[in-house]
């Protein structure tokens, strides 16, 4: 039974993680970025809810007495 030849694994793995590198630079290269971005201010509006119009109470039950 013939033996596995694993003298180029090495070589290959080592070029396999450089295309890669190479590749992923290039696809970051193209995309452009802003350099100062700046801050919009959002408008947040208030919106009534019923319940906060009604009175409540919560009643916890470690507030009971005992």
């Amino acid at each position: 039974m013939p033996q596995l030849d694993t003298s180029t694994w090495l070589t290959m793995i080592l070029s396999m993680f450089l295309v890669l590198f190479i590749i992923f630079q290039l696809k970051i290269s193209k995309h452009n970025f802003h350099y100062n971005p700046e801050l919009t201010p959002t408008k947040t509006s208030k919106q009534n809810t019923p319940w906060e119009t009604k009175w409540t109470k919560i009643y916890l039950p470690l507030s009971l007495p005992l």
